[in-house]
């Protein structure tokens, strides 16, 4: 299993909203792209698909930009990948009556419920707190 671009991407543009959302400041995509080096297009067709999710919103006008939803608490990251690639639970493949094949696909029915259940366990909230966690560890103080 691997972490794509496109998800890494999102996830990046939704921590940068998630700093923001007790203030309730939207931010414009060019500080988004440039703040997580993310190309801006791409960016905005990410933004786009995670507005029809229901995850962001966007707000017109000169102070526009766009917002989360809702609490970074209540956005799981399983929420987030599955409305990017689709990553929900989906039926076993196996067509094959080979007792392998048969055998192969249950077990990777199980890693995949597995990771959705550890994705599922932690919010972007958690997500933010981790990656401020690391960056206090790495301040270093001088006298």
């Amino acid at each position: 299993m691997e972490l794509s671009s496109k998800s890494e991407y999102a996830v990046l543009a939704l921590l940068a909203l998630a700093t923001h959302y007790q203030s309730g400041e939207p931010i414009q995509i060019r500080k988004i792209a440039s703040e997580k080096n993310i190309p801006d297009r791409y960016l905005e067709q990410l933004l786009a698909i995670l507005r029809r999710a229901g995850l962001v919103r966007a707000l017109r006008g000169a102070k526009g930009g766009y917002i989360l939803v809702k609490d970074p608490r209540h956005i799981s990251l399983f929420e987030i990948l599955s409305c990017l690639d689709g990553t929900e639970q989906q039926e076993p493949k196996c067509q094959n009556t080979v007792l392998e094949s048969v055998v192969i696909d249950e077990l990777w029915q199980e890693a995949n419920q597995a990771a959705q259940a550890v994705l599922d366990r932690y919010s972007l909230q958690d997500l933010s707190d981790r990656i401020q966690a690391k960056r206090d560890l790495n301040l270093m103080y001088y006298i």
